[in-house]
């Protein structure tokens, strides 16, 4: 089988995709693989990591303010329809799997003019931009909330699988994975703002590790996102914090053994990306949620909401988020045991741990057609 992966731009688009690629490969060693991505993007580093085979089309997302480069945007976007049949026509798959993000729009038109199966995997609650311009032309939308059927315009399409999570996070061990990191005994609060990074969450950061003074009963990994790093490590000079003085402290731009650090975490601080919230609720952590303000219909905010609705995670709306409020919620989990052995149970039961299986069904189906 040959299957044609797209999708990308931050790593919530990206790592379901290689999620489901490495299930393939694991069925069979000689079912062939190919992503489409954009140079720039996640994509271009994270796929090559992997061992796969990308190749780039050149694209742009819609501003969602009027704006004159939206012109230049469509221009693209009917140029890429034309490279991505190339790419179809030269590679022949027998189905194609878009995981979202605006890379996804033109293989997705593409397959559909050619007569190549597809479908279209769906993250969040409410559908991105992308992913609701790209359904009609998917024999399939694999959702990973069963909720999304009510915001498409195609809900007969949607099949429920849940967001895909790496094989390698499932079978990852708290004792060993804070073995091989090296960690203490301390509880250890692992900080990440989403693969491109979030500012609130950095800031909010900086000060709360300037609170701690060097006087801290946990241990922190903080990622900052790669196209922060730079700053935040130039903020904390600022503020007199030396970046490398504390053990119990590692800052890192990103963090590539994720399924070691999820494994090793007691608390998770998080946006509410769709990804790492099916990785939380996967492995059953506990978490202190702060979703963006700033995605399409509030996608964030309502997949937070259906954590804290089940008590499966504390929740922190960026208008409430301070140094103050941040360090008072961690230490009032900590030292409430049952409240946080509740709180993990009722992640663990919203986990799905066979999304990967799901998609692989369909698209197996799809390309028996």
């Amino acid at each position: 089988m040959r299957i044609l992966f797209a999708g990308g731009g931050t790593a919530g688009h990206i790592n379901p995709a290689l999620a489901v690629a490495r299930h393939v490969k694991e069925q069979d060693a000689k079912n062939e693989i190919l992503f489409v991505g954009k140079r720039g993007n996640m994509e271009a580093t994270l796929v090559p990591k992997e061992g796969y085979e990308i190749e780039f089309i050149d694209i742009e997302g819609f501003k969602r303010s009027l704006s004159p480069r939206n012109i230049l945007v469509v221009y693209k976007m009917f140029k890429a329809v034309g490279s991505c049949k190339k790419i179809i026509k030269r590679f022949k798959p027998d189905v194609v799997i878009s995981t979202g993000g605006y890379v996804g729009g033109p293989i997705m038109v593409a397959a559909s003019k050619l007569g190549v199966p597809s479908l279209i995997h769906e993250q969040n609650v409410y559908p991105g931009v992308a992913v609701n311009m790209s359904s009609k032309h998917a024999n399939y939308i694999a959702t990973s909330f069963e909720q999304t059927a009510q915001y498409t315009k195609y809900p007969d399409k949607c099949e429920f699988t849940g967001n895909p999570v790496r094989s390698g996070l499932l079978g990852a061990d708290y004792v060993k994975a804070r073995q091989s990191m090296g960690l203490g005994d301390k509880p250890m609060v692992l900080v990440v703002g989403g693969s491109l990074g979030a500012d609130r969450i950095n800031s909010a950061m900086i000060a709360y590790i300037k609170r701690l003074s060097g006087n801290s009963n946990i241990q922190i990994l903080f990622a900052t996102g790669t196209r922060n790093y730079d700053a935040v490590i130039a903020k904390m000079k600022e503020a007199g914090i030396n970046p490398d003085s504390g053990a119990d402290i590692k800052i890192v731009p990103y963090i590539y053994n994720m399924d070691e650090a999820m494994a090793a975490a007691d608390i998770v601080i998080s946006r509410g990306g769709a990804i790492t919230l099916s990785e939380i609720t996967a492995l059953g952590k506990a978490s202190i949620l702060i979703p963006s303000p700033n995605t399409t219909r509030n996608q964030q905010v309502e997949n937070v909401n259906l954590l804290k609705g089940k008590g499966a995670a504390k929740v922190i709306y960026e208008s409430e988020l301070t140094p103050e409020h941040l360090q008072d919620t961690v230490e009032s989990m900590l030292a409430d045991a049952a409240g946080m052995k509740q709180i993990r149970q009722n992640a663990k039961a919203m986990g799905v741990t066979d999304a990967v299986e799901k998609i692989f069904a369909l698209a197996a189906g799809l390309a028996k057609k």
